[in-house]
């Protein structure tokens, strides 16, 4: 049987998790992020920038470890499905791993650089400008293949989900939804960077998570051992 108690723990760790993310990201500086010289001169000014990214990672560390435990709280029946759960976990890993590089880039990196265009004397910024905008290139595609792994990861979870006992069918349809969600923003991410196609994938993925991680809550907390 299902160990209730291990799925309201996993189930409520993606759920801080997920708030925490969205609530950070409220704190990010703000603009179109493809239009890099106005948005590097709001990162350059941003005083909280180091602080944001961190709770970033910290929100991604407790969702991720949510999701991991949640390969040891589900009852699957079939080979198939423990499987799903054994790759589905390998790939949050790699999510995981991913997107402490992509904090060490982003975070730290990309504000240096940043930093060091904005201060620096006009002949020298043409050069400073093209360090940033390399940098925030390969922040592209270390946030491509992030997405890619994080939504392969939950699209396994979702899979294994279906194969265990006592959890409604529709919490892992939905959880595949927004693994596919993850696979659009990694695909627009990796093409054209961080546009409003970006955006409107990243709001439909937490709004999918959100449903289905407060159904499994609930089916977490009115289950019985």
């Amino acid at each position: 049987m299902i160990d209730s108690t291990s799925l309201r723990m996993s189930a409520g760790l993606m759920l801080v998790g997920q708030l925490l993310c969205i609530a950070v990201t409220q704190l990010h500086a703000g603009g179109d992020a493809n239009d890099h010289p106005t948005i590097f001169a709001a990162y350059a000014s941003s005083g909280i920038w180091t602080a944001v990214h961190l709770s970033q990672f910290a929100s991604m560390v407790i969702l991720l470890g949510g999701l991991l435990s949640l390969f040891y709280a589900l009852d699957v029946q079939t080979e198939s499905a423990r499987w799903a759960g054994r790759f589905g976990a390998a790939s949050a890993v790699a999510a995981l791993t991913l997107y402490g590089l992509l904090q060490a880039i982003d975070g730290v990196a990309l504000k240096k650089a940043v930093d060091a265009w904005a201060s620096a004397p006009d002949t020298e910024k043409m050069a400073r400008f093209a360090s940033a905008e390399a940098i925030r290139w390969l922040e592209w595609g270390v946030r491509s293949y992030h997405d890619f792994a994080l939504g392969v990861a939950l699209l396994l979870f979702a899979a294994a989900a279906a194969g265990a006992a006592r959890i409604p069918r529709p919490i892992a349809y939905l959880m595949a939804l927004s693994g596919l969600t993850y696979l659009v923003q990694g695909w627009v991410a990796g093409s054209e960077g961080f546009s409003p196609a970006q955006s409107a994938a990243i709001v439909m993925g937490w709004v999918l998570s959100l449903v289905w991680m407060i159904w499994l809550i609930l089916v977490a907390w009115w289950m019985q051992d």
